[in-house]
């Protein structure tokens, strides 16, 4: 039997929602900065209607749980909480950085990926992404950090790497590694049809958790997530 999931991203500039359905995918895309909360609803329904299908219909909701921008990443899992209470769905939350390796792997099939996402403040939100056997690991080694320092951080790596994310643009010097053949990708912002594969892997592993339980990640620890009024 087939899975039905729902994804959507508001974490970055980029506002997107996909939803697998069967054996077909259908996706809405925008660059849309500070417009994600007109946006993403209409997304939502759009993608509804065409299939045909209402939201009770479907077998879980996954978001974007960052890292990214605090306001994204809080639109972000507050219309998907509020999606899901509504419609009694699970959540599958995805890492932003995971999603631009996956990204990066439809459009140029590198499965060793560094993803950059600009983080203000002269930082960035950084992950060296591998994939094996179809699974991305790497998400315990997401970090923010100076770009400075990153060097240090790709000291153990080796290889040919494809870039994805915004960091790479704003900040240049993040190319200069040595040892490292890095191969610059396509994939600048993240897309919520890049999040169906990895919640349809999180699904049938177990991944999916109650509304009450669905967290972002920050990275930057001196941020707080406030639970919505209402929420457990």
């Amino acid at each position: 039997m087939s899975t039905r999931i729902l994804a959507l991203d508001t974490a970055t500039e980029a506002c997107s929602a996909a939803l697998m359905l069967d054996d077909e995918l259908l996706e809405r895309f925008a660059v849309a900065p500070r417009e994600h909360t007109q946006r993403i609803l209409p997304m939502v329904d759009s993608l509804l209607a065409e299939a045909g299908i209402t939201l009770d219909s479907l077998d879980a909701l996954a978001f974007g749980r960052g890292p990214g921008s605090f306001t994204g990443v809080r639109i972000g899992i507050g219309i998907a909480q509020g999606l899901a209470l509504g419609a009694d769905l699970p959540l599958i939350g995805v890492s932003t950085l995971a999603a631009l390796a996956e990204g990066a792997w439809r459009q140029t099939g590198a499965s060793q990926v560094l993803t950059a996402i600009d983080a203000r403040m002269e930082e960035v939100y950084w992950a060296a992404y591998q994939r094996e056997a179809g699974v991305w690991l790497g998400e315990e080694g997401e970090a923010v950090v100076a770009p400075a320092a990153l060097s240090a951080l790709s000291a153990d790596l080796s290889g040919c790497w494809a870039t994805a994310g915004s960091g790479w643009q704003t900040y240049p010097t993040l190319l200069q590694h040595d040892g490292l053949q890095l191969v610059a990708g396509e994939t600048l912002l993240p897309s919520a049809r890049d999040m169906l594969p990895i919640a349809l892997h999180h699904y049938r592993h177990g991944g999916a958790r109650p509304v009450a339980l669905a967290e972002p990640t920050y990275l930057r620890n001196e941020v707080a997530w406030k639970k919505l009024p209402g929420r457990a």
